[in-house]
């Protein structure tokens, strides 16, 4: 670890002492991720309480996430739009969602939340094909080659105000290398190609240091839908 990224990772704890409250839920959530089949992915938990700040602003009380992990933002989202609210999380892998039912029981939030095992590309397409209420806010935090596919589905799911954020779109600035082949910075390349020439959204990113690396998150408000 380079003296910088030391640094990040104290800077990191400082906020989060000051101004993060994990309780014992979001702490074992955020430790059941070592049973998950991407252990160490989840977001920390200043963005967790990011993404429950951006929701409350938004006003969101319906909430669609691609990527479910251990549930750890799943609950901050939940518990941001609160028991009259809902959050439909999408994770492929069978025992990893065993993992996050553990953690949304835990948290209080099972009645809140509704998971939906399988993968998430098709699970959205479900939704769209349901003709499934638009969401306020969605969240995408799966696989990185899909993100394209992701975004176009969350713009189908969505009405005009519906704030998305998109995760890992930095990835260590491979993102700005124009010679890529590697398809999860492809993916990401090509979710902001789609924000930043549509017309239907308008968009901005943001480079992030901490305890995660060198990443950082795209986000966008629908303007128009159809």
């Amino acid at each position: 670890m380079s003296a910088d990224e030391a640094s990040w990772d104290d800077v990191d704890g400082y906020l989060i002492d000051r101004l993060v409250h994990e309780d014992e839920a979001l702490v074992q959530a955020r430790a059941s991720a070592a049973r998950t089949v991407m252990p160490g992915a989840a977001v920390a938990p200043n963005q967790g309480a990011f993404l429950s700040l951006v929701a409350q602003i938004a006003g969101a009380r319906r909430v669609l996430e691609f990527g479910t992990l251990a549930g750890y933002s799943t609950i901050w989202l939940a518990r941001a739009v609160g028991p009259t609210g809902s959050v439909v999380t999408l994770e492929i892998d069978e025992p990893t969602a065993a993992v996050a039912r553990e953690n949304f029981e835990r948290a209080g939030v099972a009645g809140t939340v509704e998971q939906i095992v399988g993968p998430a590309i098709d699970s959205a397409r479900a939704l769209i094909e349901a003709g499934t209420e638009p969401f306020d806010l969605v969240f995408i935090d799966a696989d990185k080659p899909n993100n394209p596919h992701y975004l176009d589905a969350a713009l189908r799911l969505s009405h005009p105000g519906t704030v998305i954020i998109c995760d890992n779109v930095v990835r260590g600035g491979a993102v700005a290398d124009p010679d890529s082949d590697d398809p999860p910075i492809l993916g990401t390349q090509a979710l902001l190609d789609r924000l930043g020439t549509d017309d239907a959204v308008t968009a901005t990113a943001l480079q992030t240091v901490g305890i995660k690396g060198w990443d950082g998150f795209a986000i966008a408000v629908v303007r128009s839908v159809g």
